[in-house]
């Protein structure tokens, strides 16, 4: 009966040395992390080989944030633009009135040349309006890209940069622990191994996210070109046509004014 209960005695300290050795395991890495992390909010230097090997996925992070940066600076671009074609458009439609109006008053060739270039200007007025339909479609698409493909990525980079905080983490705590390690000695190089446990796994997850956000990024920019390819080409048809057809009307307009001094045309 005592050499049962001694038994359950010894399993029971045991369980108990165990739960307090995990306890402190993971006490002591939150300490590493918290550590690493200081490290980077601070900036002080880092190991130069663990920084190297970083490299590619650094150069990766550098055209996410490209990317990220210029689609909200393309959406600022397309509201002033889109502004400033409504103020414009305004603007000549009121010279065009303007002129025609005065050219009703002049029954001289110079009336009828304000007239004509009045109209105009109505015409292109009308025409430059035309812009801010492939305008707001192209707000639209970019708007849907950013919070729908670059936010998704921008969620895969933070889980990433956590893993890697986790990772160094275990890294600067592993070179810790080798620097007062003594072979001899069983206690020691049980902690050692166990921490090396645990640069193995966090390596393990930061490698799987470090993968996901490189296949990410380089999606991103495809899907980006493809995005814009196919909707600036709407714009550029847009543009392209009107400015021609208004280029055309200047100039009919104001050569028949001038070679037909009977011609004479007011629409209100």
């Amino acid at each position: 009966m005592n050499s049962h209960k001694d038994g359950y005695s010894h399993h029971l300290d045991r369980f108990i040395q165990s739960q307090d050795s995990s306890v402190v395991n993971k006490f002591q890495q939150k300490y590493w992390k918290t550590k690493q992390t200081l490290i980077k909010v601070t900036g002080k230097k880092e190991d130069e080989h663990v920084v190297a090997s970083d490299a590619d996925l650094d150069a990766k992070l550098e055209v996410f944030h490209s990317i990220q940066r210029t689609c909200m600076e393309l959406l600022k671009v397309i509201e002033q633009y889109q502004r400033r074609i409504c103020f414009l458009s305004q603007e000549e439609n009121e010279l065009g009135r303007f002129l025609r109006s005065q050219g009703s008053q002049d029954k001289t060739r110079a009336g009828k040349i304000m007239q004509a270039t009045g109209k105009a200007l109505c015409f292109s007025s009308q025409q430059r309006l035309a812009l801010r339909n492939p305008l707001c479609r192209l707000y639209q698409e970019v708007e849907t890209f950013r919070y729908r493909a670059i936010s998704d990525t921008w969620l895969t980079v933070n889980r990433m940069e956590q893993s890697r905080t986790e990772y160094r983490g275990a890294l600067l705590w592993m070179k810790d622990v080798s620097q007062e390690l003594d072979p001899d000695t069983h206690k020691q190089m049980e902690k050692f191994r166990k921490v090396q446990a645990q640069v193995r796994t966090t390596k393990t997850s930061f490698d799987k996210l470090k993968n996901d956000v490189c296949q990410k990024v380089d999606l991103l920019g495809a899907s980006r070109c493809n995005l814009l390819s196919h909707v600036l080409t709407t714009y550029q048809v847009h543009v392209t046509g009107p400015s021609c057809l208004r280029i055309l009307y200047f100039c009919c307009c104001c050569e028949l004014a001038v070679r037909s001094p009977s011609w004479v045309t007011v629409t209100r």
